[in-house]
């Protein structure tokens, strides 16, 4: 079988590690009472501007870049992530 680029299709597993990751981020930002709309200030303050909606779509899909995930933890003053 050939994989057409473009055309790449999440396993199951791809699915648990987004939902693990998405878990870890909401996780952080509820424990420091942050939303979306002061993540979004937070993340601005560092030079990393989106929008709400956004920001929002990424973390609720859990399909976002190592980058953003540090950035968002950066941004929160998140220094330790619990696995």
């Amino acid at each position: 079988m050939v994989a057409v680029i473009g055309d790449y299709m999440p396993s199951a597993q791809d699915k648990e590690w987004e939902d693990r990751v998405k878990g870890m981020l909401k996780a952080e930002l509820k424990r420091r009472g942050v939303t979306y709309a002061d993540l979004v200030g937070k993340l601005a303050d560092i030079g990393v501007h989106d929008s709400e909606p956004n920001i929002r779509n990424k973390i609720s899909r859990g399909k976002f870049t190592a980058v953003f995930f540090v950035q968002c933890l950066e941004a929160i003053g998140a220094n330790e992530v619990r696995l």
